[in-house]
């Protein structure tokens, strides 16, 4: 732990940001790090837990071990902190980003509400090991001659790809978009997560071992079958990207979108990527934007429209307002639901909650409004309540339906759950195929960063121990 009486005698403190008014000029990270000296006292507030709820399962699915490198901040060992933090986690550097911290919820200090800063002192640590130089490659001292092959390269795939090279297997990732990083690269804006953080990684694994092949859509540009034939082990990781249809009337109007095509062409667009000539030109500059839905992919759609120059933006959710401080004896350490403001949020986007969408309104082919109305407890409508709200541009960010089942999956044909996800379960992610493995999103469904780098790295020791008859992975 840090200092016995650290919790008494240091109040949380968090990073800051910049003004609102001044981030939105930029696509920038805007977070002001704290100093050292205030950062060993933030970590010399982690207590002696008698049960560190922090990194069990619900606290963070990769299980960073959390008191360990807090001391170790505290005693001034940053190194030994670094080496630590990595571990357990491949890439500490995105996850102390752009992770919700869900390990701050379960701080038992957050039943007085003042959790310890562990996502700040996450990502302080894992800057400072790349400042020092001490995150170098790692190539495996003998190489196995198996050949795995892994779809995707989002947080999943890279952190299989990660260990499996680093165990001495030939590894071979399948990306179909122009660069490595799959929803880290095309999905977070470059205001929370810039894409430098990425490329540096992949020159390590490169450096490792790992093979990334670009522009490959495998199951368009590339069958399955052949690359099934030429590997000893397949690996599925590209996400779940089919996008849930609200079927809303005037859904087809001109200056509609879902949002994940907007945020990968804004992403392209920062950072000097060719946006192809088919595709639509998408921008907010000088319009009156509606995005519905609630979640993260939501405020990163409010986040770009802003820094693209849009007047007013507007958030829909369907969902009542929550409560400002949840009732902790009833749900700590789970991730409770209360009123949160994201960075985006507060560069001006105006609420509304308890607000269905009715209906997209437009004239001459474009979108003019939204028609929403109140909702009650069971989220119908109630008469008498609806409203219009001005849009000249409306996003749908109201989360994922699942993989993607045209191409790839249809030429697998592997089975699937009910919920559309490939069938696997968490001990072995061997899906119904032979030799075929799965991981992240595309075998859990939509989820935070944390839980696609752990699928990732339990899914390299299952097709470790598939390829040798055992692993020296960790699991």
């Amino acid at each position: 732990m840090g200092k016995v009486t650290g919790f008494l005698e240091y109040d949380r403190a968090e990073q800051k940001y910049e003004l609102a008014g001044d981030r939105v000029r930029h696509f920038k990270e805007f977070t002001l790090p704290l100093d050292e000296g205030d950062l060993k006292k933030q970590a010399a507030r982690c207590m002696d837990c008698g049960i560190p709820f922090c990194h069990g399962p619900n606290g963070c699915p990769v299980h960073n071990q959390i008191p360990d490198w807090n001391d170790l901040v505290y005693q001034g060992d940053w190194e030994a902190a670094a080496r630590d933090l990595h571990s357990t986690n491949n890439f500490p550097e995105f996850t102390g980003r752009i992770c919700p911290a869900p390990c701050e919820e379960a701080c038992t200090l957050n039943l007085e509400n003042q959790p310890v800063a562990i996502k700040t002192i996450e990502q302080a640590i894992a800057d400072k090991a790349w400042d020092m130089g001490w995150v170098k490659p790692e190539p495996p001292k003998h190489l196995t001659g198996r050949r795995v092959a892994i779809i995707g390269s989002g947080p999943a795939g890279l952190a299989a790809a990660q260990q499996l090279a680093r165990v001495g297997h030939e590894v071979h990732v399948f990306e179909r978009q122009a660069k490595p990083g799959g929803l880290l690269r095309y999905g977070i804006p470059d205001f929370k997560m810039e894409k430098y953080h990425i490329e540096r990684r992949v020159k390590q694994m490169e450096a490792e071992g790992v093979v990334f092949h670009c522009n490959v859509e495998i199951g368009k540009t590339r069958s399955f079958a052949s690359l099934h034939n030429e590997f000893d082990a397949v690996l599925l990781a590209a996400g779940a990207e089919n996008p849930r249809d609200p079927q809303l009337p005037g859904q087809e109007l001109d200056g509609v979108h879902y949002a994940m095509p907007f945020l990968t062409q804004s992403n392209q667009r920062v950072n000097d990527e060719g946006i192809p000539e088919e595709v639509e030109q998408v921008t907010a500059a000088g319009k009156h934007v509606v995005v519905i839905g609630g979640g993260d992919t939501a405020s990163d759609c409010i986040g770009t429209s802003f820094r693209q120059g849009a007047l007013a933006v507007t958030q829909l959710d369907i969902r009542p307002k929550p409560p400002m401080i949840e009732d902790k004896l009833t749900v700590w350490p789970y991730w409770p639901t209360k009123y949160r403001t994201s960075s985006s949020q507060a560069e001006g986007a105006e609420r509304e909650f308890q607000a269905a969408t009715l209906a997209i309104e437009g004239k001459k082919g474009k979108v003019t409004g939204v028609r929403c109305a109140r909702v009650d407890e069971k989220r119908q409508p109630i008469p008498g309540t609806e409203f219009v709200i001005k849009a000249d541009l409306v996003f749908i960010a109201i989360g994922f339906a699942g993989p993607v089942t045209e191409g790839l999956l249809a030429e697998t044909q592997v089975a699937l759950d009910r919920r559309g996800n490939v069938m696997a379960d968490d001990r072995d992610y061997r899906t119904s195929s032979e030799k075929l493995f799965v991981a992240g999103d595309m075998r859990r469904g939509q989820s935070l960063v944390v839980w696609a780098i752990r699928e990732g790295r339990q899914a390299a020791h299952a097709i470790d121990t598939f390829l040798m008859g055992a692993s020296t992975l960790p699991r």
